[in-house]
């Protein structure tokens, strides 16, 4: 496994972690279009009550697929990649 993550923080072209990394992604944005749908739906309905913490963790479960989703589909295993930072960086104090 670590010879798989040393190639993706190198940033080689590797196709079936290209392939795999952005249909995941795929996989989560049409997961977060059917919660989304639910939540409509259910927003749309009057409800009985105020709202519950379920909805807002179905609200909560949606940024994260969507966010987590469009980055693994644009960008797919280049997320993995390593950033060098410079030497005149915040995080480097000399």
């Amino acid at each position: 496994m670590s010879n798989n993550l040393d190639r993706l923080r190198k940033g080689e072209r590797w196709w079936t972690a290209e392939a795999g990394l952005r249909s995941c992604g795929v996989v989560l944005l049409a997961g977060s279009y059917r919660m989304g749908l639910a939540a409509h739906r259910w927003a749309t309905t009057p409800p009985p009550h105020q709202a519950t913490l379920g909805d807002f963790a179905i609200c909560l479960a949606i940024a994260v697929c969507l966010t987590s989703g469009l980055a693994l589909t644009m960008f797919g295993p280049r997320l993995f990649e390593h950033v060098p930072i410079p030497a005149r960086s915040y995080h480097w104090r000399s």
